[in-house]
């Protein structure tokens, strides 16, 4: 800590991202990245705008990419707003929404980067309980707090809310914005977006990192009523007016067109998931019911520290958690059948080695 540190800097405790070593022969099932490539209609795309127009400054509004955003998703481009990933997108929400003269609520467990951004941007807020269960209790958020912001599906837990339930929440707050983060929403969730026609409290956010498999592109967005936009567009424009470059947008336009190339990967994915947790349960652990493209798992015998560092050992790299309530639990990636394979018999070969007394 440097004496020209802020005040602000000092405080801050930052989102520790998950590990991305360069290891050889890795299993790298720690990050929720996509086991496979991008479309290549959107490496493609990426590599012819690659040209001499970089020297040029990219649309700042994205003109085109809202455009195609907005005809997949049946609204108008006025309701789309997209930045440099989801988290970019909800740090803007956070700022531009979440920000009201009362706590903003969430679930206790969930995306550790919501607390973060309340750090950073000096917003009270609340966790609200998860049930014994670990599920979301809509009833929870009637009568407390100020604004509120799920996951769903929830991160890590996996386990998403129906469409309805969504419904009843947004209607029942009418009073306050509600984000719903829908990172994970393609691989098996009913997506809250068909609610912006008639909520004008709704904001809804997604990703390509995930479904798209462009993590590494960084491109996220969000989709609400056209003064929700317009709020994430004045703190964006007042913090980085280009936060998309022209190869990220011409490879965010072109991996959503490729309709057909999405829907293989993701019913792979979710075919995956299906026989991974089969597999763990078959081994004797708790896996929560998951519609993500990761499961959280925890073995009666075993800590998920004890987990974690087991797999590690056999160079297989998966997320453990070490707050309350989830200390137990490990999560793991969706990753190829071959990943999965290996992962599970790694799992297998520790557990049959009789715990240290």
């Amino acid at each position: 800590m440097s004496r020209y540190w802020s005040e602000l800097a000092r405080g801050l405790s930052p989102y520790l991202p998950g590990e991305q070593p360069r290891i050889p022969g890795l299993v790298k099932l720690n990050t929720n990245e996509s086991p496979f490539g991008p479309s290549p209609m959107a490496i493609e795309a990426i590599r012819l705008a690659a040209s001499d127009t970089l020297r040029l400054y990219p649309d700042p509004q994205s003109t085109r990419l809202r455009e195609v955003l907005a005809e997949y998703h049946g609204v108008v481009p006025e309701q789309v707003f997209v930045g440099n990933g989801s988290d970019e997108v909800l740090a803007h929400a956070f700022a531009a929404l979440l920000k009201q003269s009362k706590p903003v609520l969430f679930p206790d467990v969930t995306y550790s980067f919501y607390p973060v951004y309340c750090r950073l941007l000096g917003i009270d807020h609340e966790a609200i309980p998860l049930d014994g269960k670990m599920n979301v209790r809509i009833a929870d958020y009637r009568d407390r707090g100020g604004s509120i912001i799920i996951a769903n599906p929830n991160a890590p837990t996996g386990i998403a809310l129906s469409r309805a339930e969504i419904e009843r929440l947004v209607s029942m707050r009418a009073d306050v914005p509600v984000v719903i983060d829908e990172a994970y929403v393609d691989f098996g969730a009913e997506s809250a977006t068909p609610l912006i026609h008639d909520y004008s409290n709704l904001l809804v956010v997604q990703t390509l990192s995930k479904s798209r498999a462009l993590a590494g592109l960084r491109v996220g967005y969000a989709i609400g009523d056209r003064a929700l936009i317009e709020a994430l567009t004045r703190v964006k424009d007042s913090f980085n007016s280009y936060p998309l470059g022209q190869p990220a947008q011409a490879g965010a336009i072109a991996a959503i067109q490729d309709e057909a190339d999405f829907q293989q990967k993701r019913s792979i994915i979710i075919e995956n998931r299906d026989n991974l947790t089969a597999s763990l349960i078959q081994l004797g652990f708790d896996v929560l019911p998951s519609s993500a493209n990761f499961v959280f798992a925890r073995h009666p015998s075993h800590t998920g520290q004890a987990l974690s560092a087991a797999l590690r050992e056999r160079a297989i790299l998966v997320r453990h958690f070490s707050g309350p309530r989830v200390s137990d639990f490990i999560r793991i990636t969706v990753g190829s059948k071959a990943d999965l394979d290996r992962l599970t018999d790694a799992l297998a070969e520790f557990l049959e080695t009789p715990p240290l007394m």
